[in-house]
């Protein structure tokens, strides 16, 4: 590879070079696409402390959840694409009809070309290095841009990145606004994008000035309903695991609860023992912050004290607001009209399993839903009738990690998906070819038209 380029280089000129590398061919052998996986790996797994550090730096995560979100997924991302990626490259051999007798046919991946990834805050590390794992291994030149609401990570980023590979492969632009707008207006072959809502319809209307495809990793307001039939305590546990990781930063955290309302008390009750057992004492060292005050004031403003049941407490100076419990009873309220993104929990009775279904499918589809029941009737239920990105039965979040599943949203929570092979699919055309052989060629097809050959064409396509 070539050296570095020099920072001061603009983004037209990195985007013009990226084009130039990639017309090289380089990134079309598998051996390229592997030398670069096992790279990244293993500079990832030597600069480990320090993307801990950084994380901590930005988001006050524990070097646990540091590693159980972020780095280790990402290192099992790439093991996976690791031992998978000649099989995926492999060209894809399908039957042939009749009808064009005697040929093959067969479907080759071929790379998008240059991409764009836009990561987000939230997860600085995961977000940044899932999508560009499938750039990676579906031959492609990529451009990264961090969030610089998580600065630390995207120095680490950029370090990385700096330290493996050059510009002219894959490129890492820090900055804000002004460098997303700069990038936007550029023409790639690809932009991944994940982020909030508003941003990803500005993000696919420049797009679509340029007819670039796009995929959309959004969020919105993913529910979680507690049929009368679930092991309660267990699903207090598991929900609570999902709220409060990472402060409730989470784009598929269960957003609000929908439970029956003859366990809610109960329910509530086991709730507020799960906390208390995971942070014994009070003691909220491993408890991440909220990003920055912007986010932490949005956040205090969806608590209305009146409705509190449990928590409700935060430090301004520390931007750390404690795990929290609301019972609504108003589904026009702010808090149920926007995603909350911290570790507030509203909860709202139902008697009827036909009024949650009903409330869910009046508003945006979400990126994930969460079902505990231990009935199969009521699981069928809510997966046939309500349209969501993904989710779980009696958990929440762990669907993700999955990387045999495709991960992401429909509709306004998103658009394709990515992980595993998919993300080997998002970043590459499936190129459909058909070979045809010369020693038959059959005359039917051919002017001048006739009875005979229609009833021949009839005979073979239909």
């Amino acid at each position: 590879m070539t050296e570095y380029l020099d920072e001061t280089i603009n983004i037209s000129d990195l985007i013009k070079l990226q084009k130039e590398f990639f017309i090289k061919g380089d990134t079309l052998e598998y051996s390229f696409r592997l030398k670069n996986l096992v790279s990244l790996r293993n500079e990832i797994l030597k600069r480990e402390k320090d993307i801990e550090e950084a994380l901590y730096k930005d988001l006050r995560k524990s070097s646990f959840e540091s590693y159980m979100t972020e780095i280790g997924l990402v290192l099992e991302e790439i093991n996976y694409h690791i031992k998978n990626l000649k099989k995926w490259m492999k060209k894809k051999k399908v039957r042939t009809s009749i009808s064009q007798f005697p040929a093959r046919s067969y479907i080759y991946h071929e790379p998008l070309g240059i991409c764009l990834i836009m990561a987000p805050w939230n997860y600085p590390i995961n977000l940044v290095f899932m999508p560009l794992i499938g750039a990676i291994s579906g031959g492609n030149t990529a451009v990264i841009k961090p969030s610089a609401y998580a600065p630390n990570c995207s120095n680490i980023v950029r370090e990385i990145i700096e330290s493996i590979f050059c510009k002219e492969y894959v490129a890492v632009i820090e900055g804000g606004r002004k460098e997303n707008e700069k990038l936007l207006e550029e023409k790639f072959d690809f932009i991944f994008f994940t982020g909030s809502i508003s941003v990803g319809k500005l993000v696919m209307e420049k797009a679509s000035k340029n007819l670039t495809p796009i995929i959309l990793e959004l969020g919105g307001k993913s529910p979680t309903i507690i049929e009368k039939t679930a092991d309660l305590k267990l699903a207090a546990k598991r929900i609570a695991f999902g709220k409060i990781l990472n402060a409730g930063q989470t784009c598929v955290a269960p957003d609000y609860v929908l439970i029956d309302k003859s366990i809610c008390q109960l329910f509530t009750k086991y709730y507020v023992e799960y906390i208390k057992e995971f942070f014994e004492n009070d003691d909220y060292k491993n408890f991440p912050k909220i990003i920055n005050k912007k986010h932490f004031n949005r956040i205090i403003k969806l608590i209305d004290s009146e409705k509190v049941v449990f928590g409700g407490e935060y430090s301004e100076e520390n931007l750390i607001i404690y795990p929290t419990i609301i019972h609504e009873n108003d589904f026009n309220s702010r808090i149920m009209n926007e995603e909350i993104f911290g570790p507030i929990l509203p909860i709202i009775e139902y008697e009827d399993i036909e009024e949650c279904i009903e409330y869910i499918n009046s508003k945006p589809r979400p990126l994930a839903l969460y079902l505990f029941t231990n009935s199969s009737e009521i699981e069928e239920k809510i997966i046939k009738r309500c349209s969501y990105g993904g989710g779980c039965i009696n958990d929440t979040l762990v669907h993700i990690t999955n990387n045999k599943m495709g991960f992401g949203g429909i509709g306004e929570s998103g658009i394709g998906q990515y992980h595993g092979e998919k993300s080997f699919e998002a970043f590459t055309h499936p190129k459909a070819i058909m070979k045809k052989f010369n020693w038959l060629d059959l005359p039917m097809r051919y002017h001048p038209y006739n009875e005979k050959k229609s009833k021949l064409v009839r005979f073979f396509i239909k």
